[in-house]
């Protein structure tokens, strides 16, 4: 994939820490802290998010270390391809997307169920129709270019920190009327809290999936990748102590910051916090409309003659990847309730790190891309906490949705291969 002129990139380094912030602070932060406080109460929960935190916080400089050194869409795929070949990031390539429009598609269908009854829409069938409009009007705001997509993700972005914003000064001006926490008890399940929060903190490896279309990338991604999960991770922690010192039956509640909200500021700022959650569904779709067709675009970049999916517009968008990716989307929307298949999207999220690590590892030992080996030290940290991460957290169901995916995979790109015939097999 051809990089332009650094001049002619629209996303700066404050919109492309939006993204990752937007990435990471999505609809279930507002539901988490309740489920975590069943296996971690009191400040255990506050611990539990500082300690995630800090666990991933070797894979952001895993990914930053890399988005420095690679000037061109595809994150993960591209640092496969530089490591192990094109096969092996074909692979990654094509399970990285595939799990990417499965969460699209599982984001898109709770935010139609959360804003359906707003517009007075009944039915499963009429919630589809009002998914596939959702769908295609984004798709639409994606394909008009970079420019657009990246005021409208930094304004949503900002719409959804605000209420979360404004409870935390709320509960500030309240903090000494309340209650200390309750310690962290004995018989807190540390790990089990910790896998809820893991994917709660997930998002900051989309920033250097667009790292081509980014000014002075640099320095911008490795700021944004890391910053981002920073930013996310404080905030988590300041909302989690929040909740812990208001609601004494934290685990009971079904919307934990809405009703945190509630005791500091009453039913307008419980409803502003409540709305917030639609926000967030909505920006988090439109970034993965924004970063999922550039899995499908660096898979293809790879492969010559795929269909042209790694063609670049003349302002930075993949339109036909964008359009395989809106059908892909449209396609599952439609089917309805796709049940196991879409936590496939935190399996494929776990495999991103995984290669990162290994692919800073093999890159850093042969001294490729500027690096030498003592910039290889995130990568046994991140391989480790994706390993117990994907051992303890992954169901067998999941995993064997996963290899069903890995094998279609194997299968759709030797077909694709002799299909397009020798030139997509040539070096």
């Amino acid at each position: 994939m051809t990089s332009r002129d650094d001049v002619t990139r629209p996303i700066g380094t404050l919109q492309l820490l939006a993204l990752g912030v937007n990435g990471i602070v999505g609809v279930g932060i507002f539901f988490v802290p309740a489920a975590m406080a069943v296996h971690a109460p009191g400040r255990g929960l506050v611990a539990v998010f500082a300690l995630t935190g800090l666990a991933l916080l070797p894979a952001a400089f895993a990914f930053a270390t890399l988005g420095r050194r690679f000037d061109e869409d595809g994150g993960p795929v591209v640092f496969a391809r530089a490591a192990f070949g094109q096969g092996f990031a074909a692979l990654v390539g094509w399970v990285t997307y595939v799990s990417a429009f499965f969460s699209t598609s599982a984001v898109l269908v709770g935010l139609t169920q959360a804003v359906a009854p707003t517009l007075g829409v009944d039915g499963p069938l009429a919630r589809r129709l009002v998914s596939l409009v959702l769908l295609t009007v984004l798709a639409l705001v994606v394909a008009s270019g970079l420019r657009l997509s990246a005021r409208i993700w930094t304004s949503l972005t900002v719409l959804k920190l605000l209420p979360l914003l404004l409870l935390l000064a709320a509960w500030a001006a309240s903090a000494e009327a309340l209650p200390a926490p309750a310690p962290a008890v004995p018989g807190t399940r540390w790990l089990r809290a910790g896998l809820t929060a893991m994917f709660a903190c997930q998002g900051f490896e989309i920033v250097p999936v667009i790292a081509g279309q980014v000014r002075s990338s640099a320095r911008a991604v490795p700021r944004a990748t890391v910053g981002s999960l920073v930013v996310s991770v404080s905030l988590y922690v300041a909302l989690a102590w929040a909740c812990v010192s208001t609601l004494p039956d934290l685990a009971a509640s079904n919307a934990p910051l809405a009703d945190a909200a509630g005791v500091f500021g009453g039913a307008g700022l419980a409803g502003l916090v409540a709305a917030g959650t639609s926000v967030s569904a909505l920006g988090i779709t439109l970034g993965m409309m924004v970063t999922t067709p550039r899995y499908l675009s660096a898979l293809a970049a790879g492969e010559r003659g795929l269909l042209g999916l790694d063609r670049l517009s003349a302002d930075g968008v993949p339109r036909r990847a964008l359009v395989a990716t809106w059908f892909f989307v449209a396609l599952f929307v439609t089917l309805g309730s796709l049940g196991e298949l879409f936590a496939l999207s935190s399996l494929g999220v776990l495999m991103q790190y995984g290669v990162t690590a290994a692919a800073l590892g093999a890159l850093s030992l042969r001294r490729e891309r500027g690096l030498r080996p003592r910039d290889a030290w995130p990568a046994p940290l991140t391989l480790a906490v994706a390993l117990a991460f994907a051992l303890f957290g992954a169901t067998a169901r999941e995993a064997t949705v996963a290899l069903g995916v890995v094998a279609v995979g194997l299968v759709g790109l030797v077909l694709a291969r002799r299909l397009a015939g020798p030139a997509a097999s040539a070096p």
